[in-house]
């Protein structure tokens, strides 16, 4: 990737990222790091961020094999427990999991792996979306390889294992956000309980050593976990517990709402998918007994008390698109309606209907008729 394209990735992300990856770490940024201001100062060097496993020598080994391995299973698995290294593919993400010491260097995302086998050498992108060229083409390439005797000299040594992966892609919109980048950080790295560092992407010429590594990130598909498929079990409830957590939102039903009248919020969109009749639509809620909150982009952006607003929210109303994507912070028991506009069924149920059950969200919508859209 040139360096104008990478310049592109580092830019990409938004606040909202940085906001929630600094709560699956369960930490604060290493004493060395720069102030929590913007994206591509906290992506120009590698960010490595966790508290220290007090275990030492076999323990640290014993665990953590136990840990790499509950991220595989049947031929992976018994190639990860015989050889030190193992690779998992699907539709939409690439999975490479180390047992062994590795080196990291960030001169070229390289991966070296200590062994003379040949067959560990392998490209992988570490984005949860492979199957989206245009995504795939913003995420840097990283080089997993063999060597025994030309390993780069360690700068850094660490004694917990790194999680490798891209915030490039479609970061940047929340919804690919929390899809693509959030969730499946947490399906990889929930069961680590903060015993790792996460590697980012690189500028600074460096090499860091570690026990071991994952190399991409575990995908279910939209707004989804798979709960059989995840070490430990955790599901989208799970992970709603996380985001309450790491938000500070106290209200996890619905019913616990004490209200006069309850609050709806209606996502106001100003270009695409714009209620031509938002005005008639506020006045006619008002008169059902809600109380109606207009939210437009600007004032999504400020996550950490939008979060809190949605936290009160019974029901949240929008048309299809990224901003529906805040139905993870809604309490259990609040209802999202989703307007579908045409030719949007398919996106509609898959990004947003199907995963609200999920969720513990009662789902509604809206088909727009062809004699009601300015199409």
């Amino acid at each position: 990737m040139g360096k104008e394209q990478k310049k592109l990735v580092l830019g990409a992300a938004s606040v909202v990222f940085l906001l929630l990856l600094t709560c699956l770490y369960a930490a604060l940024f290493t004493s060395n790091s720069m102030p929590f201001k913007s994206w591509k100062q906290k992506l120009s060097n590698w960010r490595s961020i966790g508290s220290k496993r007090p275990d030492e020598g076999m323990k640290v080994r014993d665990s953590l094999e136990f840990l790499l391995r509950r991220l595989v299973r049947g031929e992976d698995r018994i190639k990860l427990d015989t050889t030190g290294f193992s690779c998992h593919s699907d539709l939409h993400s690439e999975l490479c999991l180390v047992n062994k010491p590795v080196r990291i260097d960030d001169n070229g995302l390289t991966v070296y792996i200590p062994s003379s086998d040949s067959s560990i050498n392998r490209t992988v992108k570490p984005y949860a979306n492979r199957d989206d060229a245009t995504a795939m083409s913003r995420v840097s390439s990283v080089q997993i390889v063999n060597g025994d005797a030309d390993l780069p000299a360690c700068h850094f040594s660490h004694n917990v294992p790194a999680v490798v992966f891209c915030a490039g892609g479609f970061a940047g919109n929340l919804f690919h956000e929390i899809n693509e980048v959030i969730i499946p950080l947490f399906i990889t790295s929930r069961h680590f309980q903060s015993h790792l560092k996460f590697v980012i992407t690189d500028y600074k010429s460096c090499v860091h050593c570690f026990p071991g590594a994952v190399v991409g990130l575990k995908y279910h598909g939209n707004l989804a976990m798979n709960t059989t498929d995840i070490p430990g079990g955790y599901s989208m409830l799970d992970f709603k517990q996380f985001l309450r957590k790491c938000y500070n939102l106290k209200i996890k039903n619905v019913f616990e709402i004490k209200r006069e009248k309850p609050i709806l919020i209606l996502i106001s969109r100003q270009k695409s998918r714009k209620f031509l009749n938002e005005d008639e639509m506020v006045a006619m809620l008002v008169e059902l007994g809600f109380q109606v909150v207009v939210t437009r982009p600007e004032r999504m952006s400020n996550l950490n008390k939008f979060a809190k607003l949605l936290n009160s929210c019974s029901v949240l109303v929008g048309a299809h698109g990224a901003g529906l994507t805040n139905e993870v912070f809604l309490p259990s028991g609040a209802v999202v309606l989703q307007v579908v506009p045409l030719g949007l069924e398919w996106a509609s149920t898959n990004y947003f209907s199907a995963p609200a059950r999920g969720m513990g969200v009662q789902y509604l919508e809206y088909k727009i008729e062809p004699e009601e859209s300015s199409v």
